[in-house]
């Protein structure tokens, strides 16, 4: 018996016509996003001199790259990013989850609380490090106030090895939290009610209700923002820049402004630039990592 023949392939005479007009921009796309990242990886293979207005390469190798393994500025820097990139990222979602929760069971003033919690986050990084700058000052800062009223000292939030990335951290996550909040209230609202009808019927608690039906819905939404605010918090810069400037001496200097530093006030932009590479690889890595335990974990 003949197997039965494949139907004939049918050609969309529209498609040649949408892929022309799509190809300049997406070749124009391709050439803005690739064209620095090429141009980046043959730095990093430099020594860059400056003469007389001119430039001068010297061709180094791998050199760059190899300093960057015995390199204890740059490992103390990628300690300092992990730590905040963890720390300012749990502590934005779990407070935009719980935020979340909160206006999404509101009865009343919805548009309210929805403004009042987005604010920080549509207030410029530079208004947001001069005011906390400002707070957080130990001499007359409103936080060193606040502490007096109630009889205790001042706190060096900023000048104290032990205190400067923790304080950071938390600015952080007071700017950032909002974007958490309206990515999950957005998830909260789409999800099904008829789930949650069911759940209540069934005498499902509220505890019941938050582990059974609303962590495991939300999930994708979850994984993606978590992602997302990690690779954000992995690049931050303009926080350490205006608040603490790296210090007091390394205790918050994380890998962009080490990077920042190299390129503009050492005037080694071979090995910023290998350093900028080294730094999209472990992105890269932790992506590839994040996108293999969202399969192994994600519910069927």
């Amino acid at each position: 018996m003949s197997a039965p023949a494949r139907p004939a392939r049918t050609r969309d005479p529209d498609a040649l016509w949408r892929w022309a007009a799509l190809s300049p921009a997406l070749l124009l796309m391709l050439a803005l996003g690739l064209l620095p990242v090429l141009n980046l990886v043959m730095l990093g293979f430099f020594e860059v001199h400056w003469s007389d207005g001119r430039s001068d390469y010297r061709f180094v190798g791998l050199s760059h790259y190899a300093a960057l393994a015995t390199d204890p500025l740059f490992g103390s820097a990628i300690l300092n990013t992990i730590v905040f990139a963890l720390g300012a990222v749990a502590g934005q979602m779990s407070l935009g989850f719980a935020l979340a929760l909160l206006c999404s069971k509101a009865t009343r003033g919805h548009a309210l609380w929805r403004a009042l919690f987005i604010l920080p986050v549509l207030i410029p990084g530079i208004v947001i490090g001069a005011m906390w700058k400002l707070m957080m000052n130990p001499d007359f800062g409103a936080i060193a106030q606040l502490l007096e009223l109630v009889g205790l000292p001042p706190v060096d939030w900023l000048g104290d090895p032990r205190l400067a990335l923790i304080s950071v951290i938390l600015v952080d996550v007071w700017h950032w939290t909002p974007f958490c909040f309206l990515l999950f209230l957005a998830g909260l609202e789409s999800l099904p009610r008829d789930v949650y009808e069911a759940a209540k019927v069934d005498g499902a608690g509220a505890w019941q209700e938050l582990r059974y039906v609303t962590l495991p819905l939300m999930w994708p939404t979850i994984a993606v923002t978590f992602v997302f605010r990690l690779v954000l918090a992995f690049k931050v810069f303009d926080e350490v820049y205006l608040l603490t400037g790296g210090g007091p001496g390394t205790a918050t200097e994380v890998v962009s402004f080490t990077i920042y530093l190299r390129f503009f006030t050492q005037d080694r932009a071979g090995y910023g630039a290998a350093m900028s590479v080294a730094m999209i690889f472990l992105i890269f890595l932790m992506l590839a990592a994040a996108a293999a335990a969202r399969r192994r974990v994600q519910p069927a």
